[in-house]
């Protein structure tokens, strides 16, 4: 081959964290790997750059929750390639629905990994009813959270749905249970039915919904139960923020694949998929190079895997309609003087984690009711991160990089309005929205980034902003996902080509579930014609011994 044309076993299309996954786990099987991404940045919406001299930010995720709870940063071995955690401990706060408000609703909610901080957090505010529901609804709760985790990591079919679920059947409550029945409502029914059957505090229930909400859905809808549920599992691991931004994890895992002889290329993206007699031969790059291998796993946007294939898309792939939704978010990035600070709450409470600015659910049902109707939100809803206060490595002393998260804007406003021309607006009321908890933040505001839904499309290639890819709604779910033609990981009619990411089971967040089993799958396919060549040898052989 001439013009650095290359070989490999398996070609990886896009570096963002479940390609890089999926490239490790097929390189540590002896595969010939080679990811290629069109971005100079590595690392896809799980990356890092230095947005301002001696700044690093985010560019998109920022807390990591799922994958500290997959298995894959043990698997991996990432630590011993540079990966380190901060813990986010406490993993949540919410503010006093009342400034300066002396009584029991004047307390804010802290939730630690310490279970009996939490509660004492939560009688103090909220009164000694919720506190004792709580320690009971994480009893009951976290092992079907579990379950849901372990469900994540495997292929979205019966049998390893039934591995993940089957031990729910065992007693609880004090009476016997079984997958289907009452535990099946559980699962099925919304985050708020949950809440409301639990608890009696709304800032309670509006902390634990908005916790909920950020995989997509209000929790007002059908399947949203175990979103809301998720946080009984932070009291064992919690979010974590990696030592020098969220590309940390990315940063680990190139280094694990190029250890493995693994190659990572940049700046020089698939164009189209290279088909030889019906099956995938590789891909040709933006810059006319070749890399030939029986393999691609597609770790970018489906319909991005769609146009790559062009005129050989299978009917499968070509016919592919997921909802992509109309955006998702708006984000923030801001240098400040100072993180925010809430009054009469020690620093070391507020800013270990998540800061869900939320007291009262008819907030959120508000807010996304405006962007069903197409509309900017009419009051902002934040969620704020301060993690340059635990990672000194983020901005220079006296300095700090705070990400204000705002859910359910349009990627498309009703009114034909342009987001280019909006941006610095929305930021100002979005700010405004962290000012009436934590007094002061908008004026300790030095720089600002703002990633508006179309900014994300453009940075990230985030379709219409959808940092999930595809809806997170139950009809997008397990098989469904990223429909129900597509939703093993290979694409029918087109052998040799996998799908990864975010597009795929189990959806957004910062998982890599969804590239470790494509990899399985992939490796399982390779070892079939083996399995079969040994299968007839040994119906030779008895068809010999019989003579």
């Amino acid at each position: 081959m001439t013009g650095g044309d290359a070989s490999a076993d398996a070609v990886v299309v896009g570096a963002g964290h479940n390609g890089l996954v999926a490239a490790c786990y097929l390189a540590r099987a002896g595969l010939a790997v080679e990811v290629v991404e069109a971005d100079e940045v590595l690392g896809g919406a799980v990356s890092t750059v230095e947005r301002w001299p001696g700044v690093r930010v985010d560019r998109g995720s920022s807390a990591h929750v799922i994958i500290r709870q997959s298995g894959i940063v043990e698997e991996l071995d990432l630590a011993a390639h540079g990966l380190r955690y901060v813990d986010c401990d406490p993993w949540g706060f919410a503010p006093a629905p009342s400034l300066g408000d002396p009584g029991p609703d004047g307390r804010p909610l802290v939730f630690s990994v310490d279970l009996d901080a939490t509660c004492a957090s939560i009688e103090a505010a909220c009164g000694a009813t919720d506190a004792a529901a709580y320690r009971r609804f994480v009893e009951v709760w976290a092992p079907r959270s579990r379950a849901v985790a372990a469900s994540f990591g495997r292929r979205p079919n019966a049998p390893g749905l039934l591995r993940s679920f089957w031990p729910l059947g065992a007693p609880a409550d004090g009476r016997p249970r079984t997958p289907g029945g009452d535990l099946a409502v559980d699962f099925l029914g919304s985050g708020d039915a949950l809440l409301d059957r639990w608890f009696t505090s709304e800032r309670l229930k509006a902390a634990l919904a908005w916790f909920g909400a950020q995989s997509g859905p209000p929790v007002s809808e059908p399947g949203t139960a175990a979103m809301v549920a998720w946080a009984t599992l932070l009291h064992d691991v919690p979010p974590g923020h990696p030592v020098g931004g969220s590309g940390g994890l990315t940063a680990a895992l190139r280094r694990r694949l190029e250890a493995d002889g693994g190659r990572v290329t940049l700046g020089d993206g698939a164009a189209r998929l290279l088909v030889d007699d019906g099956r995938v031969a590789g891909v040709q790059t933006a810059s006319g190079r070749r890399v030939t291998a029986p393999v691609v796993v597609a770790a970018c946007h489906v319909l991005a895997t769609r146009d790559l294939a062009g005129e050989h898309a299978p009917p499968a792939l070509a016919d592919a309609d997921p909802p992509l939704g109309n955006g998702f978010g708006l984000v923030l990035r801001a240098l400040t003087d100072s993180p925010p600070v809430y009054p009469g709450v020690p620093q070391e409470l507020a800013q270990g984690g998540l800061q869900l600015l939320c007291t009262d659910r008819a907030q959120l049902a508000a807010a996304h009711g405006d962007w069903r109707a197409g509309r900017l939100p009419r009051e902002p809803v934040p969620l704020a991160m301060c993690f340059s206060a635990t990672d000194d490595t983020l901005a220079p002393p006296g300095q700090h990089v705070v990400t204000v998260w705002g859910q359910w804007y349009p990627y498309e406003p009703a009114d034909g309005a342009d987001w280019d021309a909006l941006a610095e607006v929305e930021a100002q009321r979005l700010l405004a929205a962290v000012d009436r908890y934590a007094p002061g933040f908008a004026a300790s505001v030095q720089r600002l980034y703002v990633q508006t839904p179309v900014l994300l499309e453009r940075e990230l290639s985030l379709l219409r902003g959808n940092v999930m890819h595809v809806e997170m709604g139950l009809a997008s779910m397990f098989a469904f996902r990223p429909t129900p033609a597509l939703g093993g990981y290979r694409v029918p009619g087109l052998p040799g080509l996998y799908l990864a990411g975010a597009s795929t089971h189990p959806g957004g967040g910062v998982s890599g579930n969804s590239g470790r089993t494509a990899a399985r799958v992939v490796l399982a396919d390779r070892r079939l014609p083996t399995r079969a060549r040994e299968a007839a040898g040994r119906l030779a052989r008895r068809v010999r011994s019989r003579r």
